[in-house]
This record gives C-alpha cells, sequence and structure tokens, in this order.
C-alpha cells in the first residue's frame, strides 16, 4: 500500500507490466496519469494488447531468453522508477523483479485479496511466499491500537465478468498469436481451455445431486469431529513454487498417510476440492485407493461444492499448503496446520509442530484471537486496496474502481525500499488491549473456496 494513493506516484515514471485478465490496468493506467505519473505498459500477447492499446504500450515479441536485456534496455529508455505488475512467480516477472531489485527500483506486485472478496493485495518486492510481511508475533503485539477497519465498499460476485474478461483475453492470444509467436504463457493459452470449462459446468451439476445431504451429516453428526483439507489449484504458484511438493496429489498422500498413521480413531479426514480446479483434476479414484491401502473408510471424506465457511465452522482442525483458506480458518479460531511456504505461519497463529502430532494436538493449537485480530488490521491497512480486478466499486471515483484511501499507510518490513519518501511508519508503537472482535464478512473465500 502506498501512503497517500495513486497521488503519491505523481511524477513517476511507471512501467507496466501483465496485469489481471480484463481491463484493470488500463484503467488503473489512466487513473496514474490523471494523477501526473508517466505511465508505460509492455505488452506480452494478443489478450494483453486487447486491454491495453496505445502508443505508450510496448510489444515484446522476441523469446523468452531475450526478455532480460529487453526489459533492461526499456528501463533506460524511459527511466523508469516503479514498476508494476501482477503475479510475481511468472517467468517473466520474476526476471524483471530480479532486474529491477538490482537496480534499486520499486516493484509493486498485485495479487487476489490475503483477505476475499473485499480487497485486493499490493506489496512492494512480492506476494505471499515472496512478501516481507514480518513473521515475528513481537512485530504485530507492539502495533498502535486501531479502530476496527472495514471495507468501504463490499464487492458483488464478480464471476461472470472474470469469465467475460478471460474469454475476451484467450480468444486474442489466440487470434493474434501470430504476431507474438514467442510467446510463453504460465498457463495453456488456447482455446482448448474452454473444454475444462465446460466439463467443470457439468461437474458441479453432478457433485451438487451425489453431495446432497453430506453437509448436515458433517455438520449434525461430526461437528469438531474432522480435519478439514481444502485442496489447492493444480498449477496455483503457491504450490508450484511456494510448496514442497511437485503437484497437489502428493500432499494429499502425505496428509492422508499422516492422518491414517497418527490421528484419533474417532475423528475423520474431510478433503475440499478447489472449485477453480474442477474442470482439470478428479481424485476420487485416488482418494479410493488411499481408503483401501490405510483402511479408513468413513473417516475419509472428499467432497467439491459444500459450503467452506460452515465447514470451517464445524471443523476440529485444517491442514492446508498456504491457500488463503487458512486465514479464515484462523479468522474462525480454527488450529491450523500449513505444510507449504504460508506469510502467516507464524507462532501463535499456526501450529508449529509436526503434521503427524498435529492430529493429536489440535485441541491445545487454537490461533491466538488477538495476535490474529493484530495481523489482520496490519494486511488490511498496509497491504490491501477495496476493491476487485474485474468490476469496478460505484462509489470509487477512480476508473480502476478501487476505494484507495488517501490516507492509507504502510507500515515497512525489512528491507526498506527506496520509495520509501512515498511511505511511513505510523507514529508511535505502544501495546493494545484485545481488538473488537472479528466480523465474520471480513475473510469469507470467493466461489465458496
Amino acid at each position: 500500500m502506498i501512503h497517500g494513493g495513486i497521488p503519491a506516484l505523481s511524477g513517476k515514471r511507471v512501467l507496466l507490466l501483465q496485469g489481471p485478465l480484463g481491463p484493470f490496468f488500463k484503467r488503473l493506467a489512466a487513473d496514474l496519469a490523471e494523477a501526473g505519473a508517466e505511465v508505460h505498459k509492455v505488452n506480452f500477447n494478443g489478450g494483453d494488447w486487447l486491454f491495453s492499446p496505445g502508443a505508450r504500450s510496448t510489444p515484446f515479441r522476441g523469446k523468452p531468453e531475450a526478455w532480460p536485456a529487453f526489459f533492461e534496455s526499456l528501463l533506460d529508455r524511459l527511466k523508469i522508477d516503479i514498476v508494476l505488475l501482477f503475479g510475481d512467480c511468472r517467468r517473466y516477472h520474476r526476471q524483471a523483479s530480479a532486474i529491477a531489485a538490482m537496480r534499486g527500483l520499486d516493484i509493486g506486485v498485485f495479487e487476489e485479496g490475503y483477505l476475499r472478496p473485499d480487497w485486493i493485495t499490493l506489496e512492494l518486492s512480492g506476494v505471499n511466499g515472496h512478501s516481507t510481511i514480518p513473521r515475528n508475533p513481537d512485530f504485530y503485539w507492539s502495533l498502535p491500537q486501531r479502530p476496527a477497519c472495514e471495507p468501504e465498499q463490499r464487492v458483488e460476485n464478480a464471476f461472470r465478468m472474470a469469465a467475460l474478461w478471460a474469454t475476451l483475453y484467450y480468444v486474442a492470444a489466440s487470434v493474434l498469436r501470430p504476431f507474438f509467436p514467442h510467446y510463453r504463457h504460465h498457463r495453456p493459452l488456447t482455446l482448448l481451455e474452454a473444454l475444462p470449462w465446460i466439463r467443470a459446468g457439468w461437474r458441479k451439476l453432478y457433485f451438487a445431486i451425489k453431495e446432497r445431504g453430506v453437509l448436515n451429516r458433517l455438520v449434525e453428526d461430526q461437528s469438531k469431529q474432522y480435519f478439514l483439507v481444502p485442496l489447492q489449484v493444480h498449477n496455483d504458484s503457491q504450490v508450484c513454487v511456494h510448496s514442497p511438493y511437485a503437484e497437489v496429489s502428493e500432499f494429499i498422500d502425505e496428509v492422508v498417510a499422516s492422518f491414517a498413521a497418527h490421528a484419533p480413531a474417532k475423528l475423520t479426514l474431510v478433503i475440499k476440492h478447489h472449485p477453480r480446479d474442477r474442470g482439470y483434476h478428479d481424485y476420487s479414484a485416488r482418494i479410493r485407493k488411499l481408503q483401501q491401502r490405510f483402511g479408513l473408510g468413513k473417516r475419509l471424506v472428499y467432497v467439491h461444492d459444500l459450503h467452506l465457511p460452515t465447514l470451517l465452522d464445524h471443523a476440529f482442525g485444517a491442514v492446508v499448503i498456504n491457500s488463503t483458506v487458512g486465514l479464515s480458518a484462523l479468522h474462525r479460531g480454527v488450529p491450523t496446520k500449513t505444510t507449504g511456504n504460508a506469510f502467516y505461519d507464524m507462532d501463535g497463529l499456526t501450529y508449529q509442530g509436526s503434521l503427524d502430532a498435529f492430529w493429536s494436538k489440535a485441541w491445545a493449537a487454537s490461533p491466538n484471537r488477538a495476535l490474529f485480530g493484530r495481523f489482520r488490521d496490519y494486511l488490511q491497512r498496509c497491504l490491501l486496496i477495496n476493491g476487485s480486478y474485474y468490476q469496478r466499486l460505484a462509489g470509487s471515483r477512480l476508473r480502476s474502481g478501487l476505494m484507495w484511501s488517501g490516507d492509507s499507510e504502510w507500515l515497512p518490513c525489512e528491507p526498506r525500499s527506496s520509495m520509501q519518501d512515498a511511505l511511513e511508519m505510523p507514529s508511535g508503537a505502544p501495546h493494545y488491549a484485545d481488538p473488537n472482535p472479528v466480523q465474520k464478512h471480513w475473510i469469507e473465500p470467493a466461489h465458496n473456496h
């Protein structure tokens, strides 16, 4: 978050790389230009070009290995002060971030909101596993007392708009591929991607029928007697980059084997599929084999479209790789174990022992509610912006549709960036009493996950 909001970038030369699917970066560029910044954009494929055409957009049509030299020459020619991008694990973005960091330039990284659905994330240097968010509980205990921070405006479900932007992006990327022949996307970028979405549609209907009554049985008969394991998307950078697993199935195998060997016999393991992975993977056959191999029977349950907040409310504990669903679990006071690199994995919030020990010790591993309140407050005030990438908030005066508060503050993490003239630390850091009770609508996962 930048102190003073977008006006703080007045007089800066800003370079935009790839943004979220849709016109968000084009609208953001208009906001920055109106504030007095000089804005440039790099287009890597036809989808980028569709949403950001114009004289200040530069196409990169070279081979991937030519990108670092191209990027450096662009920084020199345009005298760039800060680079903004969405997601820091894409090949082009990883290389750009490394080069910008060596030059002492600031890198602003957008990402889906850590707290959803009312927020988006903007961090300097990196997000998720690359984040410089302090992981020392003492940092949060020392923060000054603040009134509860709520979003200025609620974000409505933007699935339809996101689907529209994605469709247009993929069509443009496919049609204009001859103009960007060497581009390599971080995910499949062809019209064939429509097939998994079609498959997801009928699977959603199928599992809605198959799983009818399962949620009620879990809530009524096994409340606080099951561990919840929410899965992540198979090609999520959180898995591919920030975890020890090559694929989600390895995580499933490890968790089930550990549960079978160490969990009390009265407890159940509930594995929930990620809704956005519905059209790509179905682990039913694998989980049936694990049931048979470990003799778990009905103690191992696999579900797809059950209401995640309700499942969390009745869970005895949760195991995640590093998903932001872990924040939802902590928000509800659910003991949580992470197995990957999670920025919220710290003493007082998540269980710090082994996975094998977690099954029998989760009862004593509830997150410290006061510490989580301080942690959440830090995220909201310092790293998050009220808004959506896929639709504009009606109450915003910005073309990007963000509710970017002009008095927002940045509580700096080490190392401090060179942009500290636009950022500042709040004065004073007294110890303060427990925060007000957390409102449940603050951290609700989008699309039931």
